[in-house]
């Protein structure tokens, strides 16, 4: 996989920051948005936009792609071609060699650091192996945190005749679906599972926004709670392309990370779409 660059975790972080807001009408969110979540067969190509926005689905803030990772059906991993960032959207096309169900993720992992030098604050951003080079030695008042994101969303091609596994990284939150992801309809009930480095996110708030709130008066956000073993259920109310998005919330005020051990700011989101009955 193409080794992000500091750049890359510049605008990563920036992005997972945004997520770490309250999820209030004027809060940014990222999200990855498929052209269709239902491709007819094998061999289709279907196109991504990835951006973060204010109203969902409208590209406001391009996202960078250097840590796209996919995960097909019988352990397939087809590479995202023909990528493009602009302003407001990043893009890409994948071709779905096999039919069932793919997940495809964009997933950040940096540091950010607040410090002084001769009295000056100073903000950097980047990785465990160029904080030694970047960061002076005489830093007062160090402060690091551990920013990890992850945006992703479900495509099939064809039946569901290829299996797919759900694997964890075991980093930062992640979401198992205990219910298929995909072919969701108005009504239904969709069972997620989420985990924190591995191990079950209870009590975790998470947040379902239908798209097209630019168009509605009230955001008409659905709150909910996972239960102890990590799990919620969604009940859909109407069709569309919805946004799911949670984060772990600031570090206690007051609290100070260090390079071994930093603070941690966790997020997630996907994006599933749902259909008339």
């Amino acid at each position: 996989m193409h080794k992000p660059s500091l750049t890359h975790y510049a605008a990563a972080i920036g992005a997972s920051v945004m997520l770490t807001l309250p999820l209030a009408a004027h809060a940014h969110r990222t999200f990855l948005l498929p052209s269709t979540t239902l491709a007819d067969k094998a061999g289709a190509v279907v196109t991504f936009d990835a951006s973060a926005s204010e109203e969902l689905f409208v590209p406001d803030h391009a996202l960078q792609l250097g840590a796209l990772t996919v995960d097909g059906p019988n352990n397939t991993h087809p590479q995202p071609e023909n990528t493009w960032k602009g302003k407001q959207r990043s893009s890409f096309e994948l071709k779905l060699p096999e039919a069932g169900t793919y997940r495809v993720a964009l997933v950040n992992d940096g540091l950010s650091a607040m410090y002084k030098v001769d009295g000056q604050m100073k903000r950097w951003r980047g990785t465990a192996e160029t904080f030694a080079k970047e960061v002076p030695a005489n830093a007062e008042g160090l402060n690091v945190t551990r920013m990890q994101s992850r945006a992703e969303t479900f495509v099939r091609a064809g039946d569901d005749s290829g299996k797919t596994e759900w694997k964890s990284d075991g980093n930062g939150l992640e979401m198992t679906p205990l219910t298929a992801p995909i072919e969701l309809f108005a009504g239904d009930t969709t069972v997620l599972r989420f985990t924190l480095n591995g191990k079950p996110a209870a009590d975790l708030a998470v947040t379902v926004i239908r798209g097209g709130n630019r168009y509605r008066d009230a955001l008409g956000e659905i709150t909910l709670k996972t239960d102890r073993d990590g799990k919620v259920s969604i009940k859909w109310p109407d069709a569309g392309m919805y946004w799911i998005g949670t984060n772990t919330g600031r570090p206690p005020q007051g609290s100070t990370g260090t390079l071994e051990k930093p603070l941690v700011r966790a997020s997630y989101s996907a994006t599933l779409e749902v259909l008339q009955p």
